[in-house]
């Protein structure tokens, strides 16, 4: 069984902040529409080390944001046009790993606290003291760098989640098939031994899930439906080939035996939990939409979708094959006479899809009209 290799999730995730981080952690915005402040803080961020682009609006910063990526910007609060506060959102959503530090005058508090519930790091005011300035700068690089390495941290974790998802499922699938191959191992020997159900299990399966597409029924519910009809009549493994074979009525306690090979078949199969729903529709594939049928008495919406789709599957089928005490009904007659049993063996609904089915003469090995 293949299977998916293990992430380093030291080295992803080194790789993965490398891959963001370029030349542009040493490179700063600094936005102000005062000419003196913007040089001043520009002079001193390069004796820094910093390699420092300017802006003298919020336009100006935006466009240059897009053009060049920097690791931070320092932006004036009060500016002619946009705002301090309104170029915040507009910078992260060019740069979701850009840092930000306001610019604010004293009495501008409460609107600076506004820029970091909206994604700023930090704010300093004005006049700006050159330590402090320094200093906020480092905490914002270090807070950037911290974000950055939890985003590709959560990144890979959705990654590992994803391809590990992947995986089970695929061994999922792959157990299903297993256990289902071998249980139509034990219906093949079945069938092999009685001419008349030679094929059955595979012709219901084909059938009922053609159904369940003409409902529209969801693609995980028709793949249920077919591995039901698959497997349907497993448990008839359990009854005696004497009253399976034979030429004629059959009596009470022979007709009770017969049915018991629902109950038979669930214990077969009980271990088998991986099937899921699949399980729930051959308990109910003889179930009638009236209450009439068995094991449960099960009526109406009751009896599961898959119940009543391999109920309707079942019945035609068998009504067009060839017993050993009867010969087969034309697909014609055992619509006509399905029709009339629709409300009591079948839900209306789902005999109309058989007919179109059965009509369009899609489904392989199934009779055609005409």
């Amino acid at each position: 069984m293949s299977t998916i290799p293990a992430i380093d999730p030291v080295g992803a995730i080194e790789a993965a902040v490398a891959a963001t981080v370029d030349d542009a952690l040493r490179r700063i915005l600094v936005v102000d529409d005062e000419t003196s402040i913007r040089l001043a803080l520009s002079r001193f961020l390069r004796t820094r080390g910093f390699e420092v682009e300017m802006a003298d609006s919020g336009a100006a910063a935006i466009s240059a944001l897009k053009r060049q990526r920097c690791a931070l910007m320092l932006c004036d609060l009060r500016m002619p046009g946009m705002t301090g506060l309104e170029v915040v959102p507009h910078a992260l959503a060019v740069d979701q790993d850009l840092g930000i530090i306001m610019l604010t005058a004293v009495n501008d508090a409460t609107s600076a606290t506004e820029a970091l519930t909206k994604g700023a790091f930090d704010y300093l005011t004005k006049p700006v003291e050159l330590p402090d300035l320094e200093a906020a700068v480092e905490r914002a690089l270090a807070r950037r760098m911290r974000t950055m390495e939890r985003r590709a941290v959560d990144h890979l974790i959705r990654e590992e989640v994803s391809l590990r998802t992947l995986q089970l499922e695929r061994e999922k699938g792959a157990l299903r098939e297993l256990t289902v191959s071998v249980a139509e191992t034990l219906i093949n020997a079945m069938e092999a031994k009685d001419v008349y159900l030679r094929g059955h299990s595979v012709r219901v399966a084909e059938l009922g899930a053609a159904i369940a597409v003409e409902l529209d029924l969801p693609d995980h519910v028709v793949e249920q439906v077919h591995t039901a009809g698959r497997l349907h009549d497993v448990g008839k493994i359990g009854i005696r080939e004497s009253v399976l074979n034979k030429n004629g009525p059959l009596t009470a306690e022979e007709f009770a035996h017969v049915k018991d090979h629902v109950r038979i078949g669930l214990e077969i199969l009980h271990p088998l939990s991986h099937l899921g729903e699949s399980l729930h529709f051959i308990r109910d594939h003889h179930e009638h939409w009236d209450g009439s049928g068995y094991p449960f008495g099960r009526a109406a919406f009751d009896i599961t979708i898959g119940g009543r789709v391999l109920t309707a599957a079942d019945a035609f089928d068998a009504l067009t094959s060839k017993r050993a005490y009867r010969d087969p009904m034309s697909a014609v007659a055992t619509l006509d006479f399905l029709q009339a049993q629709a409300g009591a063996l079948l839900e209306p609904r789902v005999y109309e899809a058989l007919r179109v089915v059965v009509t369009a003469g899609a489904v392989e090995g199934i009779p055609r009209i005409g």
